[in-house]
């Protein structure tokens, strides 16, 4: 994408082209998943969605891993459910969700009640005054290469993005799972 910065490995740049395009559809969205497959082995095999998805160009811009957006996650079922259901074919090199949550500061791990509820304690954050809304996209590749970008809702700007391979371990290990065997 025209906006997208670039970086140094392909995971990051497929990375932030999936944050870019998530933001491009505003805030309050369902979390997304995309399979991430490299973009030399689509042009070669699928010439015709290589097409369709304008990457039939061999410059180097279309060079390494393209995202390609699946189906809608149900909403009525719990994400690391639904994540526990995926297998990936071959051609598949990696995978990306995008998900937007609430998160608070580390100061306030302190003051959470216990003996909440998951429901009392989505809505004790929801409710917290220091709540921040977040866009994370976090991807992952098949030999266990991680990237992740954090978006704040209050900061949402490119130039604001925040990249790293371990801002969400928990959701990149998720994700890895579906790799498994």
């Amino acid at each position: 994408m025209s906006n997208t910065p670039m970086a140094a490995n392909p995971l990051t740049r497929a990375v932030l082209e999936i944050d870019e395009y998530a933001s491009s559809l505003g805030w309050d969205q369902p979390a997304r998943l995309f399979a991430l497959v490299d973009t030399t082995r689509l042009r070669a095999q699928e010439p015709l969605l290589a097409a369709q998805l304008g990457l039939d160009d061999e410059s180097g811009a279309t060079s390494g891993l393209t995202p390609v957006e699946q189906d809608e996650i149900p909403a009525d079922r719990p994400l690391d459910e639904f994540l526990g259901t995926i297998a990936w074919p071959d051609a598949v090199a990696g995978c990306a969700l995008t998900v937007e949550r609430l998160m608070l500061p580390p100061s306030a791990e302190g003051s959470v009640p216990e003996g909440l509820s998951e429901k009392q304690l989505a809505n004790w954050v929801a409710g917290h005054p220091e709540r921040q809304e977040v866009r994370m996209t976090v991807a992952v590749l098949r030999d266990g290469t991680r990237e992740s970008a954090l978006r704040l809702r209050e900061k949402d700007s490119p130039t604001e993005v925040l990249t790293g391979p371990d801002l969400v371990p928990g959701l990149a290990e998720a994700l890895s799972a579906t790799f498994e065997e």
